[in-house]
Order: structure tokens, then C-alpha cells, then sequence
């Protein structure tokens, strides 16, 4: 691509590299200049302009834009996503159904090496999406690019991005009691439970409160409805084998991950039970409907994806959420 000043004589069929006004009329940058355009300039006595051509084998901001956005989802129902045409070099995608961003990295990584004219933006891996919200952006920087360098990044584009959308529909919640406790702790961890499952369009199965004690939680956790199950305990969990583990251990479970560091938080526990449906050991805090970590855990298990303890560990970094008024300062200690 050849960019630069013209005459305004030899400007016909070129790209108007940025915005001018002649007399009443303004002409917009990336618009094509014919010949009404060039006696519109000459008559506002416009000597030269600055233009971008295009040479043989450069392909036109939007149509790159397009291709590299086809080349990223070249099944967007499959991926989960939404295109829409392209503008001023522009190509978006976006969610087409409630869910999580599903963003590979070393793909974006590679398409942004490929040329610095061409760019791929995203949302935050693991990001939850609703329908027609913006994912990704593709822009080209430049009026055109070289053939061979689109077709680079998009040789390395393939499944950068895509949207994994809430599957689960359902799940049973566990509460045990311990002497003392109020009552009213249980009811608010049951809202609280219920709002977040109704972010992810889950609803509440089935609700059990019993005592704290191995036995009878594992006899809960072994009738508990629902397509997950959430423990949420009188007790804080303080070892992976503290009570709400054991019992789920009792119940033919097994325990992934006791701890994450993410805050708040720390103090989650995930498994699965034996019929292969997964638990997940709520710490107290998520009695708060603040931005917690079982939510991380949560969205991902409501879109039917894997969770594995390496999973758990790598969500420190991003993991220290935000201080909330009812907790001001937890993680120093107190001054005197």
C-alpha cells in the first residue's frame, strides 16, 4: 500500500486518508475519491490530499476484516458466537448465547505478531457473556494489507476464540447446622445460592439442612437432586479432611481440590460425587453475593466444562478480588 500527499490531479480511485471539508460538504475518511469528490476538492481550491492506494495483492481493510473474523469462527453457531459486517476495518464477534469466553491466548498472541496493521482484541479469558455481548474485535490499522500477511493470521487464528454456554440447568444445596448457629444464616445462604444460580439460568433442585456430623451430611450428598451440588457448612472447612470432605468421601465422592487462591474464597473444596456429578464446597463468605471465587468455579462447572485442581491453581493471578465495606480490610491485621 502506497500512502502519502498527492495532487489533488492524481487522487481519483484513492482512499481519502482522513477527513476533509470542502465548502458545505465534508468528506469522510476511507471513502474512495471519484470524480465528484476530486471537483468538490478542486472547487474549495483543495491543491493535494493525503491518500492510502492500494497495490496489487493488498486486500481492503473491511474485506481483511471479514476474513480474519471468518477465519477465527468459521462455524460461528458452533463457536458460540455472532458476526456482523464489517466498518471502517472493523469486524466484531459477539456471544450469541449466556456463558463463558473461551479465549485462546497463544492464538491471539500469534495473530497480533503476524503484523502490526492487523489486531485481535478479546475479552478476559473465562469472561461471562450474555447474548449479543461484544467478545472479540478484529481491526484492520490500516486501509489494506499485504495477501500474505492476512493469510498468515488467519493460518493461526482457528478457534482463538469462542463461547462456552451454560449447559447445567439444575442443582441441590446442603447445608448443615452446627449448635448455636443462628437461624437465619442458613436462609441467607440459600439466597444467596439462589441468585447465583440464577445468573446462569440454574435453578434450585432441592434444599437439605442437617447436623453437622460426617455421617449425616454423606447421606444428604448421596440423595441431594440436581445436575451439581453445593455444600455450603454450619463449620468452616479448615482440611481436606474436615467433615463436609469426609462425608462426601462416605457418600462414594471423591475430592479434585481443597483451596484456591482466589479471596474471598480460599477455603472452597470441588469433587464429584460417584455418579459423576460435581460437588462444590462453598466457603462461608459466599454467603455474600459479592464477586466471590466458587462463582470462577461455578461458571465453569455450569457450562459442562472440566475443572481440575490445575485449573484451581492457576486463578491467583486476577485471584485478590475486591475489598467489600462489610469486610473492610481482611487480609491485614488490625492496627492498635
Amino acid at each position: 500500500m502506497r500512502f502519502g500527499p498527492v495532487p489533488l490531479a492524481q487522487a481519483e480511485g484513492a482512499i481519502l486518508a482522513h477527513s476533509l471539508r470542502a465548502g458545505g460538504t465534508r468528506l469522510r475518511k476511507g471513502q474512495r475519491l471519484g470524480a465528484s469528490e476530486i471537483a468538490t476538492l478542486a472547487e474549495a481550491g483543495q491543491a493535494e490530499v493525503v491518500v492510502a492506494r492500494l497495490e496489487p495483492g493488498d486486500v481492503a481493510e473491511d474485506a481483511a476484516a471479514a476474513r480474519l473474523a471468518a477465519g477465527i469462527a468459521a462455524d460461528p453457531a458452533a463457536a458460540g458466537l455472532t458476526g456482523a459486517s464489517p466498518f471502517t476495518g472493523r469486524a466484531n464477534l459477539y456471544a450469541g448465547a449466556a456463558g463463558l469466553a473461551l479465549i485462546d491466548a497463544a492464538r491471539v498472541d500469534a495473530v497480533n505478531r503476524v503484523d502490526p496493521a492487523i489486531t485481535l482484541a478479546t475479552l478476559p479469558r473465562f469472561a461471562r457473556v450474555a447474548p449479543g455481548l461484544l467478545v472479540a474485535t478484529v481491526k484492520i490499522i490500516a486501509y489494506g494489507v499485504p495477501t500474505e500477511r492476512l493469510e498468515a493470521a488467519i493460518a493461526v487464528a482457528a478457534g482463538a476464540v469462542r463461547v462456552a454456554p451454560f449447559r447445567l440447568r439444575s442443582a441441590g444445596l446442603v447445608m448443615t447446622r452446627v449448635p448455636g448457629q443462628p437461624e437465619r444464616l442458613n436462609a441467607k445462604g440459600q439466597s444467596a445460592v439462589t441468585a447465583r444460580l440464577a445468573g446462569l439460568g440454574m435453578t434450585l433442585a432441592g434444599v437439605a439442612e442437617v447436623v453437622h456430623e460426617t455421617a449425616a451430611l454423606a447421606d444428604a450428598l448421596a440423595r441431594a437432586p440436581g445436575e451439581a451440588v453445593l455444600v455450603l457448612t454450619g463449620s468452616a472447612t479448615s482440611d481436606l479432611h474436615d467433615t463436609a470432605p469426609e462425608a462426601l468421601r462416605a457418600a462414594g465422592g471423591r475430592i479434585e481440590r481443597f483451596g484456591m487462591p482466589v479471596d474471598p474464597g480460599n477455603l472452597l473444596f470441588l469433587g464429584a460425587l460417584g455418579d459423576g456429578r460435581p460437588v462444590i464446597g462453598l466457603p462461608g463468605s459466599a454467603r455474600s453475593p459479592v464477586a466471590h471465587g466458587a462463582d470462577w468455579v461455578l461458571e465453569r462447572v455450569a457450562c459442562g466444562l472440566s475443572v481440575s485442581s490445575h485449573d484451581i491453581a492457576a486463578m491467583g493471578v486476577g485471584g485478590l478480588l475486591k475489598e467489600i465495606p462489610i469486610r473492610p480490610q481482611p487480609r491485614e491485621r488490625r492496627r492498635v
